[in-house]
């Protein structure tokens, strides 16, 4: 009974501020996000990267384990991805985003941070850290076929992960003032991104529900398998092990369908959100399947 009160007490507030952002979407069909992810993207992401992974204890080493270990895994997730576009005969470049990068910030850190406390969430950050690189240099390519290494300078997420490899290589401590500033800065963008989550599924239309199953079951089904087999091929145990099971089985990032809105066309955007949508609803049923099983059997 004990595992099934810490399970609610893991999703309930994830799940509830998404049905949050639900409401008022339902509310406002008109509700503006874009406050939100231009937020996220200049203030919150880097902060969240900054406070999860210097307060939670984490190593040099073991932030570049799970660097290293979550690249792998991307490298079967986009296995998959290929597989499935090639036999559904699909873009297998542009629309190949939603199977390799997985809403393992806004989503996948909070849920870590409620199973395993701050020593889970640096290990979501650190993969997290992977994802929001790969957002602003792979996504981009290609959703646009062609690569910008202006986009990667620009990022302030890029020197969030440059500076937080620093202090972690030669062991220094953040001062406290920046602590604590970049944990309203990622606390709020979790609250914010969460119902911004919620009220993109009721402003994003699923047009093929049938290629959206297939791809939502390449993201949250053989995700976590992917993901599984990374951990027993390294021998993780414990928390470590249950942070990278539980960010492998999270949904297609919504950023997937914002950064092919920007440079693909029309045809390859309503797919990707189709994905997002499907994906994220499925997850509603498979997340809390693959918390428990990370509860159980590594904590």
């Amino acid at each position: 009974m004990e595992i099934y009160i810490k399970l609610f007490e893991v999703l309930f507030p994830v799940f509830f501020i998404v049905f949050i952002g639900y409401f008022l979407g339902k509310k406002n069909p008109n509700l503006d996000t874009s406050f939100i992810t231009n937020y996220s993207a200049n203030f919150g992401t880097p902060a969240l990267i900054i406070f999860a992974v210097m307060t939670s204890g984490l190593s040099y080493s073991m932030f570049t384990d799970f660097f290293i270990y979550w690249l792998i895994a991307m490298f079967f997730f986009g296995l998959v991805g290929v597989l499935f576009l090639v036999l559904m005969k699909k873009d297998y470049l542009r629309e190949l985003p939603p199977f390799i990068l997985p809403n393992t910030g806004n989503m996948g850190i909070p849920i870590c941070l409620f199973a395993y406390g701050t020593s889970g969430m640096g290990i979501a950050a650190a993969i997290s850290a992977v994802i929001v690189l790969l957002h602003f240099t792979l996504n981009i390519f290609l959703a646009s076929r062609k690569f910008d290494i202006l986009i990667i300078i620009k990022s302030p997420s890029f020197y969030a992960i440059l500076v937080t490899v620093i202090f972690l290589y030669f062991d220094l401590q953040m001062p406290t003032f920046v602590l604590n500033t970049v944990m309203l800065l990622g606390y709020a963008m979790i609250v914010m991104i969460l119902m911004s989550l919620g009220i993109a599924l009721t402003q994003l239309k699923v047009f093929s529900l049938k290629s959206s199953i297939i791809s939502s079951i390449g993201r949250v089904i053989f995700g976590p398998i992917i993901g599984y087999l990374i951990i027993k091929t390294f021998n993780l145990t414990g928390y470590a092990a249950g942070a990278l099971l539980i960010q492998s089985s999270m949904p297609s990032a919504i950023l997937t369908y914002l950064i092919a809105s920007m440079y693909s066309p029309k045809k390859i955007v309503d797919s990707i959100a189709s994905t997002v949508v499907v994906s994220t609803l499925m997850s509603i049923i498979t997340v809390p399947v693959i918390v428990f099983i990370s509860l159980k059997y590594f904590s």
